[in-house]
């Protein structure tokens, strides 16, 4: 069986278990197609979503220091970064490291269009080598572990707040795996948006231009296209909805009328409500203590931890212990 044909078997598995729970729900990394990554790379623009800019002047302003935490580099950099993106955050931070040292980098992304266009970015750097998996991240850190044991000089990237599309225990379970194969010393870099206003927030995640809603409703269009399925994408509402009591934004998408939807490459009929949602993405909001102790609880040390006070989002530096 082909890579292709497995990557969509495994897509309409998920899909068909998930919309037939009670609440109904996707995963948020199917989200990221090639139109979904673009959208995104949109909303990163927008005025309102601010977490990629204030990540982005922590990166410049504390590249070189966050390079000079690392151990020895005689033997070069091993650098694996969980959810690229475009690039512009890694760019940022191989600034920082002399160009006479080398750096391996395991670039791990669910996007395919993520990974080419996060290659092309950083082939300016001549000291680097770039290694693409195109997986989830516990494949992907399943796929980089014989090049990280014993080497201590290894920084690996969680940026953009990707761990709050985590929920709490997925979200330990997510960095245990990612200090299981790193020896002491290793260092992590985990970019972490902080809790702020409900009106900010939803701004955040309900832009008045409707890139985020577009963003959202395009996962229809995806499981439309590849699942031959009859979804009606004018037939439901984005929605985001701040639930203080768990410190997240949720993101839905909410039928407008009573109707079914017929799935059939995976011979699947789904009726909707009026009024029900899918469930279709998380974004945990943290305080800078939750970050430290969330660090903790997978094993690492926080080494240091910069805000961004306008945006309130942290960059937090640990090391493996």
């Amino acid at each position: 069986m082909s890579s292709d044909q497995t990557v969509l078997d495994t897509f309409a598995a998920d899909v068909v278990r998930d919309l037939c729970r009670q609440p109904k729900q996707l995963q948020a990394r199917y989200l990221y197609d090639a139109l979904g990554s673009s959208l995104f790379d949109a909303i990163c623009r927008l005025p309102w979503y601010r977490i990629t800019r204030a990540e982005a002047r922590l990166l410049r302003g504390h590249a070189r220091e966050i390079a000079n935490a690392l151990p020895s580099r005689d033997g070069g950099v091993a650098l694996v970064e969980l959810g690229c993106g475009n690039g512009e955050k890694l760019a940022a931070l191989l600034e920082g490291i002399p160009q006479n040292v080398p750096v391996d980098v395991h670039l791990i992304d669910i996007s395919t269009d993520a990974l080419q266009a996060t290659g092309a970015r950083i082939a300016r750097f001549e000291n680097v080598r770039t290694t693409s998996h195109p997986a989830a991240y516990d494949e992907g850190l399943r796929s980089v572990q014989p090049f990280l044991q014993h080497r201590p000089c290894t920084l690996t990237l969680l940026l953009g707040s990707n761990i709050g599309n985590f929920d709490p225990p997925a979200a330990q379970a997510l960095l245990r795996a990612i200090r299981a194969p790193l020896a002491n010393g290793a260092l992590l870099l985990l970019g972490a948006d902080l809790v702020k206003s409900e009106a900010d927030l939803l701004l955040a995640y309900d832009d008045p231009l409707g890139v985020t809603a577009a963003f959202n409703k395009n996962l229809l269009v995806r499981i439309n296209r590849e699942l031959d399925a009859d979804f009606d994408v004018t037939a439901f509402d984005h929605r985001a909805v701040w639930n203080a009591r768990e410190q997240r934004v949720e993101m839905h998408l909410v039928s407008r009328r009573t109707h079914r939807v017929r799935l059939a490459a995976a011979d699947l009929s789904v009726q909707f409500a009026e009024g029900e949602s899918i469930w279709t993405e998380s974004s945990y909001k943290y305080t800078p203590l939750d970050i430290g102790r969330m660090g903790t609880d997978g094993g690492f040390r926080v080494i240091r931890q910069w805000i961004d006070e306008e945006a309130q989002f942290a960059l937090t530096l640990f090391v493996a212990n």
